[in-house]
């Protein structure tokens, strides 16, 4: 059956025959750029390359080859973007990190390689100001039931929080060779318990009347 060939670019195999700023370059999946230098500010530099828009080559050379709506300046990859979509770029500009805003945007691949060069970016900052750029990237927050595993002690402002919602906590029973000091530490808790319970009580009955 006949196919009608695809005029606008799409994801291709990498081509391992290409020097690696061309295979970069081209469209394709995502993946992440390995630096060839040791210094951010050269990183920064070799990273910018990748993102520079494709000029014209042929007749009129001036301007941009793909600086139309919804392709992609670098390799002329359709794609259209989502409003909430985490991988969203900004507005490509004529020179990536300055000059003037152009019609096109970049495809996910590029965009990708947009997102390394902003943290690139921000830990040179930090390193020019004398701070530790791993402190500033955000860490998963995990919830503390997940991060504990079954709560089995309760600190004492645990049980006065519950117990003034209602929870009625009762203490563990009690051994025969329990020691007065202990007994007089027990009792003590329960009374501050039940005090923050009876507080709670009639601060609830006065909100009713």
């Amino acid at each position: 059956m006949y196919q009608q060939p695809n005029l606008i670019s799409s994801p291709q195999a990498k081509n391992l025959f290409l020097p690696k700023l061309q295979q970069f370059r081209a469209a394709g999946s995502i993946e992440e750029y390995t630096f060839d230098a040791l210094k951010p500010k050269k990183q920064l530099k070799e990273i910018k390359k990748i993102l520079l828009p494709e000029k014209k080559k042929f007749i009129i050379k001036y301007g941009y080859k793909f600086n139309l709506k919804d392709r992609c300046v670098v390799c002329g990859m359709h794609h259209i973007w989502e409003s909430g979509d985490y991988l969203r770029p900004p507005i490509p500009l004529d020179g990536v990190t300055k000059g003037r805003p152009m019609r096109g945007t970049y495809c996910p691949k590029h965009a990708g390689v947009h997102k390394q060069m902003e943290m690139l970016q921000q830990q040179i900052l930090a390193d020019e100001h004398g701070l530790d750029f791993k402190a500033f990237i955000p860490r998963p927050k995990v919830p503390q039931m997940l991060k504990s595993g079954p709560i089995t002690t309760l600190s004492k402002q645990d049980i006065l929080s519950l117990t003034s919602t209602g929870w009625v906590i009762s203490p563990p029973v009690v051994k025969d060779n329990e020691t007065e000091m202990a007994e007089v530490i027990r009792l003590i808790a329960e009374i501050e318990v039940n005090t923050v319970r009876l507080n709670a009580i009639v601060t609830n009955a006065k909100k009713v009347e």
